[in-house]
């Protein structure tokens, strides 16, 4: 039995899948990870900071202008569509299959695709809000706008619902997460180094029966999964839809 027939028999025969995802997710809409050779991390920093550290909440504070510079031109992709990863994630849910998604990503391809079943461990960038006043703004709003997007209520700046270096997982979230892996009885984790913590240690709450690593490079993961598949992630998803 070759990756493909095994992976199509376990989500077949399983009725409370989780999802765990990271960049790798949505590679293939045309959004780059962040760590492999062509990712965000791999790039110098502009005028000397590094990625991280123009994503940290001490940056956002600090250098408010560089920060929406930088978050403008390499975290927003609103041209990005979901990929045969999101479509087949999607179709599990309507098949009652998908007990949930867990992604560390901002994009909102998840929810574009179809799946309302999503926790964002990182936030999104649709969702937006006021730092002043806590009014809610739509990633469009903040996109009409140039520079420092502000409230045209009080002027206060509007930040994105994501979480910059510096800052915690929102707790609720995490209580959720910790839940439905907890009652997984299958785990595909995809397109993720899992070396971005707390996020990477949640996968050690699942007690189900397999665990299938989708990622081209090794993770230190891999000798706790039952199935490692290193080819491209929309490739195997086309061919398991096939099969289902």
């Amino acid at each position: 039995m070759d990756n493909i027939e095994q992976l199509t028999e376990w989500i077949q025969q399983s009725k409370k899948i989780v999802f765990f995802g990271g960049a790798g997710t949505s590679t293939e809409s045309g959004i780059p990870d962040f760590r492999s050779a062509q990712g965000l991390y791999s790039e110098n920093g502009k005028r000397g900071y590094s990625p991280e550290e123009m994503l940290s909440r001490s940056f956002f504070e600090k250098e408010t202008e560089l920060f929406f510079e930088f978050y403008r031109s390499k975290l927003i992709h609103p041209q990005a569509k979901p990929n045969p990863v999101h479509h087949v994630l999607a179709l599990l849910e309507k098949q009652g299959k998908l007990l949930s998604i867990i992604t560390q990503n901002i994009d909102g391809l998840h929810q574009m695709a179809g799946n309302q079943k999503v926790l964002e461990l990182h936030g999104s960038i649709h969702r937006n809000y006021c730092t002043t006043c806590k009014r809610q703004y739509t990633l469009e709003d903040v996109l009409a706008q140039s520079g420092v997007p502000r409230c045209p209520i009080d002027q206060g700046v509007i930040r994105p619902d994501v979480v910059l270096y510096g800052e915690s997982l929102d707790q609720a979230v995490l209580e959720q997460t910790v839940a439905v892996l907890s009652q997984a009885d299958l785990l595909l984790i995809g397109g993720t180094s899992l070396t971005v913590y707390p996020a990477a240690g949640l996968v050690s709450y699942f007690r189900g029966q397999h665990t299938v690593l989708l990622n081209a490079s090794p993770t230190g993961h891999d000798r706790h999964a039952d199935l490692l598949i290193t080819d491209p992630m929309g490739s195997v998803m086309e061919q398991v839809q096939h099969r289902l």
